[in-house]
């Protein structure tokens, strides 16, 4: 599957790390940890798991400083960028960038006077550590507030005003999100700000809510701007495991066929011809899935309908029948299996068909180059 996109929004590069945001750049997947900061090792277990599932860049609440202080040891140890979330003290700021974070999120205007805002991008700008201006609709400056209410407009104006604070200070490695609960209010903000600036954007739908909930909230906000072009990289945000956010967020690009990572899922939704107990079995697959980073074609089906024609047209197939079911490698029937069998029969398939893809066989989605 060729990567492309329409570009709305043409905006510069951002690097961060090893990993590039912008420029034409693939949308880069982040994630923020759920854990202490001052646990180091609870909070580099968490990063290790998000990269598992495809996390890109990592982002850690630094309260205080003792958490500014365990920044140091999770930048070491972290295989992925580390992005600090600052918030009120320019102290943490510069002590995370003394630690040697990849990035900093924060806003100018809360951290104090001008002369603190400058001491900031003056460590920023000497490590060459970008700064993501994080507008956020439930923290709006109160003079906005009163003059344009709580609008798109209004989150708009807040970012324009951090950006402008740092471009008086010549820094503009810059990174902007524009993030609301409200749907509409957030795919507006982020239209009204591409059509202006050409700093990467950072999309995302705050505070969405529950993993239902906040899935399809996100997937229709973040999802709408993607497909129109506009957003650089994308955070989901979920009252659940991160490493759910992170799938919730690579299923959205791998919907829009903007990036390609890990196995597409064919299942049935099952009706009254189904003879075997099939929900258990797939919810299993998908989240052992999440793991595998090579781009193959799974396919779970009920019944004799449909079943044997979209298994064989998989990587890796089941086709069910009463209590038990037929497994299918590219077309061919490999053994039948009982129902107790079928998950971990069907997972050393899929680990068998990964390794093939690794090692430059053809899955049913094409050879493609593997996304890690």
């Amino acid at each position: 599957m060729p990567e492309f996109r329409f570009r709305a929004h043409m905006s510069k590069a951002v690097r961060v790390r090893d990993v590039i945001i912008g420029g034409g750049a693939p949308v880069v997947v982040q994630g923020m940890t759920k854990t202490d900061t001052r646990n180091v090792k609870a909070t580099l277990d968490e990063i290790y798991r998000y990269v598992d599932v495809g996390c890109e860049i990592v982002r850690v609440a630094v309260p205080d400083h003792e958490a500014a202080e365990a920044v140091k040891e999770i930048v070491a140890h972290s295989p992925i960028p580390v992005v600090a979330d600052i918030h009120f003290d320019y102290r943490l700021a510069l002590e995370v960038i003394k630690a040697g974070v990849d990035k900093l999120r924060l806003n100018p205007g809360n951290i104090g006077g001008r002369d603190r805002v400058e001491q900031v991008v003056r460590a920023a700008k000497e490590r060459m550590i970008p700064i993501r201006i994080g507008v956020n609709s439930g923290s709006i400056e109160k003079n906005l507030l009163h003059d344009y209410g709580r609008t798109a407009e209004t989150l708009v104006k807040s970012a324009e005003s951090h950006i402008q604070i740092l471009n008086d200070l010549d820094y503009d490695n810059i990174v902007v999100s524009l993030k609301a609960s409200d749907v509409p209010t957030m795919v507006a903000a982020y239209r009204l700000m591409a059509k202006t600036y050409d700093y990467p954007l950072h999309l995302g739908v705050t505070e969405a809510g529950t993993l239902f909930q906040g899935t399809i909230k996100s997937a229709i906000g973040i999802g709408t701007l993607l497909a129109e072009g506009i957003g650089d990289t994308i955070r989901v945000s979920l009252t659940a495991p991160g490493e759910e956010e992170i799938r919730v967020a690579w299923e959205i690009l791998k919907s829009l066929k903007l990036r390609d990572r890990g196995a597409n899922i064919v299942a049935c939704p099952t009706c009254g011809r189904l003879q075997f107990d099939m929900w258990p079995v797939t919810n299993e697959l998908e989240r052992r899935l999440a793991t595998i980073a090579e781009p193959i074609t799974v396919a779970v089906m009920g019944c004799a309908v449909n079943g044997p024609g979209e298994a064989r047209e998989a990587d890796v197939g089941l086709a069910g029948g009463k209590n038990m079911g037929l497994i299918f490698r590219h077309g061919e029937i490999v053994r039948r299996v009982d129902q107790k069998d079928m998950v971990e029969e069907l997972w050393k398939e899929i680990l068998d068909a990964a390794e093939e893809v690794r090692a430059g066989g053809q899955s049913s989605q094409g050879n493609h180059p593997q996304v890690k």
